[in-house]
C-alpha cells in the first residue's frame, strides 16, 4: 500500500514520532471490518472512540501490520490467543496445572533494559538532575523531542508486517475508579496480550468507560524486526540490539520497542504505573510508588494497611503474602509492586493497587518461604524462563523440597539439567504471571474503588552490613529523607552483574518519571496535603560477622510489624538513636522464636560504618542530585552526621 508507506515517513507536528494521518481517498473499506485499509480479524471497530481510533490508524500507517485485532478481554478470545501462542511455539503447556503456561524468551531479552529507557521533556532537567561535572548520571536517562522521532523513524515503519496488531484496552485500577487510569495498548505480541489480560482489567467494559470520558494514556509496542531482517528464534522475536523504551509524559505516550519481556512490553506495568503514573501523580497531588500494600489484624480485631518500597527481589511479594508466626495475627494482601495513593475528603490517604495480577520473581519463591505464593501460582498462569519438568510441571531454585523423585529438569534455555552443572536451572528473573484475585489471603478491600486507608510506609533493601532490623523515622520530612538515602544490593531485575551496593531512592531508581529532586519536593509537599502515615526502615538481610542471616525473616517479619502496628497506635515502646527510634529493650516480641536472636548485635550501630555510610550518601546527593535535592534532605544529612559523631 503505497499511501500507507508514504504516511509512515510523516511525523507529526506534535513531536509524538507517530505519523499525522489524513484521509485515505480510497478508503471504501467500510467502517467495521478495516481500518485503514487493514482488515480486522477480531472485534468491532465501531467500538472504539474516535481518540482511541485515530491512536489505532497512526499506528498502523507507521507500523503496517497484515490484520488489526481489538481485544474484548472475553474467555473465547482468551483461548483463541494461547492456541495462537502454542502454534508458533511461544508457549508450552504444563499439563500438571490447570490452564498453565510457560514461555521461554530470547536469551537476549530476559530483563527490563535501564540503559535503553528514556523520558523525553523539553528540557532534559525537566527529566533528570544535572550531575557534577564528570560524573556520569544514574537518576534516568533523558532524550530530546527530535531524538525520539528520529528513534522510533529508525525502528517502526513496517516493524508489523506479517503480524496481527492487537488493541489491548485496559484500565489500571478497578474500572469506573475515581483512582483509576485507562491506557491503550497496541502491540504486535499475542503473549502481551495474554499477560495484560492478567495484570491488567483488559477488555471491553474499558472502551465502554471510555466513552464516558475520554481520557487514556497511549502505548505503542512492537517486539521488533532486526535490521537485518532474521530473526533468531521464532518463537520470540526480539531486536535486543536496537531495543529502546520511549515515555513521554507531556503526552501521556509510552513507545517501547524491540523486546517482548515483561517490563519492557507490559506497558501498564512500570512504564504506567510507575514512569508516566509519576508524572500523572505530580500535576494531580498524588503518589504513585514502587511498593506493596497489605492489611494486617491485630489479636483485638484492628486492622490497618501498611505500604513497603524495596528494590526488586527484595522480598516484596514475601511480604506481601506473609505467613504471620506470631499467633492471632492476620496480614492480607493488597498488591505487591505498586500504589496509587491519594488523600480522600477527609485528608486520609488511601491506596489501590492498580494491578489485577501479580508478576513475581520465581526463584526463591517456595513453599518454606512464601506458601501462599505456592498456592497461588498453579493455575490460570504465565511462567516466563522457568524450568520445565517431565512430569508436566515447572521448576526454579527454591522448589528443591517439592520435586517429585525420578523428574527430569529442563532449564529455561530449553535443555536437560542436573544440579551437578552448577548453573541455575531458572533465569534469575524468571517470573509468574499470575492472577491476584486467586491469591488465598487476598484483601477484602482490594478492588475498593475508594482505596484502603495507608497507616504505615516502610523503606528497606538488601544491607548485609550496619543497618539495624527496624527504625522509625522521627517525623516526616526525616522519613523522605530515609526513602531518598535508600541503599540496596542490586537484583537480577535489571542488567547490572554481581552484588554492589546501589543507591535505589525510593525503590524507584529506574521507574522516576521526572526529575528526583522535584520528586523529593513532592513527597515533602504531601505532609500539607492530608494526614500522612509514619515511616519505617526495615532490613531483613543483616548478617553476622561469620556471614550468616541475623534475622530469620518471612513469617518471623510479623514481628516487626507488630512493632510497627503498637508505634502507629502511639505506644512508647522505643527508643532515640542516632538514625531514627528503634524498639526499647523487651518491646520487640521475640517470644516463641526458634531461632537465638543477637538483639544487641541485630540493632548495633557501628560508628565507622555510619560515618562512612553518611559520607556515601553525601557523595551520591551532591554528585547525582545537586541544588535540584531540597534544602530540608541536606539538613536531615547534617543532622544525621552530627548524631553518628555522637555515637
Amino acid at each position: 500500500m503505497p499511501e500507507l508507506i508514504e504516511q509512515s515517513k510523516i511525523i507529526s507536528a506534535n513531536g509524538c514520532g507517530l505519523p499525522q494521518l489524513h484521509k485515505l481517498r480510497q478508503d471504501n473499506c467500510g467502517l467495521y471490518s478495516h481500518i485503514r485499509g487493514i482488515p480486522t480479524s477480531y472485534g468491532d471497530v465501531s467500538s472504539l472512540t474516535a481518540g482511541v481510533r485515530s491512536f489505532v490508524e497512526e499506528a498502523v500507517a507507521l507500523c503496517q501490520p497484515d490484520q488489526v485485532h481489538i481485544c474484548d478481554g472475553s474467555e473465547q478470545e482468551n483461548k483463541m490467543l494461547i492456541k495462537t501462542l502454542l502454534e508458533s511455539g511461544t508457549i508450552v503447556a504444563l499439563p500438571k496445572y490447570e490452564n498453565c503456561w510457560l514461555a521461554r524468551t530470547n536469551p537476549g531479552d530476559v530483563a527490563r533494559v535501564e540503559s535503553k529507557t528514556f523520558i523525553c521533556t523539553e528540557t532534559r532537567e525537566e527529566t533528570i538532575p544535572t550531575p557534577k561535572d564528570g560524573v556520569k548520571g544514574t537518576l534516568g536517562n533523558w532524550i530530546s523531542p527530535l531524538d525520539m522521532e528520529a528513534a522510533i523513524q529508525q525502528r517502526f515503519p513496517g516493524c508489523m508486517k506479517g503480524r496481527t496488531m492487537y488493541v489491548v484496552p485496559f484500565s489500571m485500577g478497578p474500572v469506573g475508579s475515581p483512582l483509576s487510569k485507562i491506557g491503550i495498548e497496541v502491540t504486535d505480541s499475542a503473549y502481551v496480550v495474554a499477560s495484560m489480560r492478567i495484570m491488567t482489567r483488559m477488555g471491553a467494559s474499558v472502551l465502554q468507560q471510555l466513552a464516558k470520558k475520554e481520557e487514556f494514556v497511549r502505548a505503542l509496542h512492537s517486539v521488533g524486526t532486526p535490521a537485518n531482517g532474521v530473526v533468531e528464534q521464532p518463537s520470540w522475536p526480539c531486536d535486543p540490539e536496537r531495543t529502546i523504551i520511549l515515555h513521554k509524559p507531556a503526552e501521556n505516550l509510552i513507545v517501547s520497542y524491540g523486546s517482548g519481556y515483561g517490563g519492557n512490553s507490559l506497558l501498564g506495568k512500570k512504564c504506567f504505573a510507575l514512569r508516566i503514573g509519576s508524572t500523572i501523580a505530580k500535576r494531580e497531588g498524588w503518589l504513585a510508588e514502587h511498593m506493596l500494600i497489605l492489611g494486617i489484624t491485630d489479636p483485638k480485631g484492628v486492622k490497618k494497611y501498611i505500604t513497603a518500597a524495596f528494590p526488586s527481589a527484595c522480598g516484596k511479594t514475601n511480604l506481601a503474602m506473609l505467613n504471620p508466626s506470631l499467633s492471632n495475627y492476620k496480614v492480607e494482601c493488597v498488591g505487591d509492586d505498586i500504589p496509587w495513593m491519594k488523600f480522600d475528603s477527609q485528608g486520609v490517604l488511601r491506596a489501590i493497587n492498580p494491578e489485577n495480577g501479580f508478576f513475581g520473581v520465581a526463584p526463591g519463591t517456595s513453599v518454606e518461604t512464601n506458601p501462599i505464593a505456592m498456592n497461588t501460582v498453579f493455575k490460570n498462569t504465565i511462567f516466563t524462563n522457568v524450568a520445565s519438568t517431565s512430569d508436566g510441571g515447572v521448576y526454579w531454585e527454591g522448589m528443591e523440597s517439592s520435586l517429585a523423585p525420578n523428574v527430569q529438569i529442563t532449564d529455561w534455555l530449553g535443555k536437560p539439567w542436573t544440579k551437578e552443572s552448577g548453573k541455575p536451572a531458572a533465569h534469575p528473573n524468571s517470573r509468574f504471571c499470575t492472577p491476584a484475585a486467586q491469591c488465598p489471603i487476598i484483601d477484602g478491600a482490594w478492588e475498593d474503588p475508594a482505596g484502603v486507608p495507608i497507616s504505615a510506609m516502610l523503606f528497606g533493601g538488601r544491607r548485609p552490613a550496619g543497618v539495624p532490623l527496624i527504625y522509625e523515622a522521627r517525623d516526616w520530612t526525616h522519613g523522605v529523607f530515609i526513602g531518598a538515602a535508600m541503599r540496596s544490593e542490586s537484583t537480577a531485575a535489571a542488567e547490572h552483574k554481581g552484588k554492589v551496593i546501589m543507591h535505589d531512592p525510593f525503590a524507584m531508581r529506574p521507574f522516576f518519571g521526572y526529575n528526583f529532586g522535584d520528586y523529593v519536593a513532592h513527597w515533602l509537599s504531601m505532609e500539607k496535603r492530608g494526614q500522612v502515615p509514619k515511616i519505617f526502615h526495615v532490613n531483613w538481610f543483616r548478617k553476622s560477622d561469620a556471614g550468616k542471616f541475623m534475622w530469620p525473616g518471612y513469617g518471623e517479619n510479623s514481628r516487626v510489624l507488630d512493632w510497627i502496628l503498637r508505634r502507629v497506635n502511639g505506644e512508647p515502646c522505643y527508643v532515640e538513636s542516632a538514625i531514627g527510634r528503634i524498639p526499647a529493650a523487651g518491646e520487640l516480641n521475640l517470644a516463641g522464636m526458634k531461632e537465638q536472636i543477637d538483639v544487641e548485635q541485630l540493632f548495633s550501630l557501628p560508628k565507622e560504618f555510619w560515618t562512612q555510610e553518611v559520607e556515601a550518601i553525601r557523595n551520591y546527593f551532591e554528585t547525582q542530585v545537586g541544588a535540584d535535592l531540597p534544602a530540608s534532605i541536606y539538613a536531615e544529612l547534617d543532622k544525621l552526621k552530627g548524631l553518628v559523631a555522637d555515637l
